[in-house]
């Protein structure tokens, strides 16, 4: 009886001893999941926000345009105030680039042509 258990007992020993990791090969992947785990747990660096880069546009320095009927002079002191490199004026139903640009500055007017609103972009 007992020579027809020891090929099965020695099956079962010989995977076990074949799955088991080398002791420095637990260390290492003990390590790894230790690093992979403190890197997670690291905050992400973020951004300044775009007001804070150098050059770019600040848009509330241009709030006294909305409400006006502005005038070619009007859009460009708009654009001046705000530190801004370029501006657009936009209409209901114009095409505009989705792109966004810091040093630009936005006049959205209305239907009549009055500045609803301004901002960076």
């Amino acid at each position: 009886m007992i020579h027809k258990a020891l090929p099965a007992l020695l099956l079962t020993f010989t995977l076990a001893a074949c799955s088991a990791p080398e002791p420095d090969e637990q260390v290492a992947a003990t390590e790894q999941s230790q690093a992979a785990a403190a890197e997670a747990a690291a905050p992400a660096p973020t951004a300044p926000p775009a007001t804070e880069l150098a050059g770019s546009c600040d848009d509330t320095q241009a709030q006294w345009i909305i409400g006006k009927t502005p005038t070619e002079k009007d859009i460009e002191q708009a654009r001046t105030d705000s530190k801004s490199e370029s501006v657009r004026s936009l209409k209901p139903g114009d095409a505009a680039t989705m792109d966004f640009n810091p040093n630009r500055l936005n006049v959205i007017l209305d239907e009549k042509g009055v500045v609803g609103s301004v901002n960076c972009g």
